[in-house]
């Protein structure tokens, strides 16, 4: 797949995972789990104990069910270990022109953190393929529409504080996806599974209807 093709992808159904746990085990327990109850994009943050074994696993079993990619992604080395293990994207919580030069050297989409509106356009002018707004806890939905106001080509995505509930609300004020963690992949398989259906059906419902991904 073309970059395009991969970020078109990991943005589609609005919603993205991170699992960020405390061991191999529970990383891939969460991404079975999540995988299984529907979502299509995951990020193995690299805070993870042993996260590119994770992804190399992981990019092996679930072939085409899924998008894995690597997450907290700091600095152009881990930047490539991250590809070479098998991510098929990139998240970073800062902006960082090294890593984008490294993604894109090996046709990976990245998408950089961000928090104001400077942010964004440098990560723009970098050449970010999706701009992540960390924490947005220190945001909220009203801030995403009033930057938008102003860039209305900046592909956002709300990460860190982002809820079950207020998800819908992010999309409605213009956020082309959201990442979503613990608030995702908390509780059993059927309980997983009953909140990414309603979770997905709301954000579908919330997007504005000239919105595509």
């Amino acid at each position: 797949m073309y970059r395009w093709e991969i970020t078109r992808a990991v943005l589609a159904q609005r919603v993205f995972a991170i699992i960020r746990t405390g061991s191999y085990d529970e990383a891939a327990a969460a991404a079975d789990t999540l995988i299984s109850g529907g979502i299509r994009a995951l990020e193995i943050s690299l805070t993870t104990p042993f996260a590119l074994e994770v992804v190399t696993t992981l990019s092996r079993e679930v072939g085409d069910e899924a998008l894995i990619g690597a997450g907290t992604v700091l600095d152009a080395p881990s930047a490539r270990m991250a590809i070479d293990a098998g991510a098929r994207f990139l998240v970073s919580p800062s902006l960082d022109a090294d890593v984008i030069r490294t993604a894109h050297r090996y046709g990976v989409p990245i998408f950089p953190g961000v928090a104001t509106p400077t942010e964004i356009v440098r990560a723009m002018e970098l050449g970010a393929d999706a701009i992540k707004v960390f924490p947005a806890s220190d945001h909220g939905p009203r801030w995403i529409s009033d930057v938008r106001a102003a860039l209305p080509q900046a592909p956002l995505l709300p990460t860190g504080g982002v809820t079950v509930e207020d998800a819908p609300d992010w999309i409605a004020a213009g956020a082309a996806a959201v990442g979503m963690g613990s608030a995702l992949s908390e509780g059993d398989r059927d309980s997983v599974a009953k909140r990414v259906a309603d979770l997905l059906a709301r954000v579908a419902e919330a997007a504005p209807p000239s919105s595509t991904v």
